[in-house]
């Protein structure tokens, strides 16, 4: 199962849609996509679609929020592992 990565913008927001398993082979590819639209952009990523996660791309995720990129569509397994690696640091 490969990551799929749609792009849109919705209120004032640059949005990364994604499908599919994100893990640590795709981080590099998504630092890049938000430095490309780094500067007054606001970056959401829509997490519906995600099936799996592994731990880099949870600890990924959660520097994501902490740097305030919104994470939308949050899946609760998700949450759940962010929150708990959030509180273990």
């Amino acid at each position: 199962m490969t990551l799929r990565i749609h792009r849109s913008a919705d209120d004032g927001f640059v949005v990364f849609g994604l499908s599919g398993r994100v893990d640590a082979d795709y981080l590099g590819e998504l630092r890049r996509l938000f430095e490309f639209e780094a500067g007054d952009r606001r970056i959401a990523l829509d997490l519906k679609e995600v099936k799996l996660v592994d731990r880099e791309a949870v600890r990924f995720l959660a520097g994501c929020e902490a740097r305030g990129i919104r994470l939308r569509n949050c899946p609760p397994y998700v949450r759940e592992w962010i929150v708990r690696e959030r509180d273990s640091q």
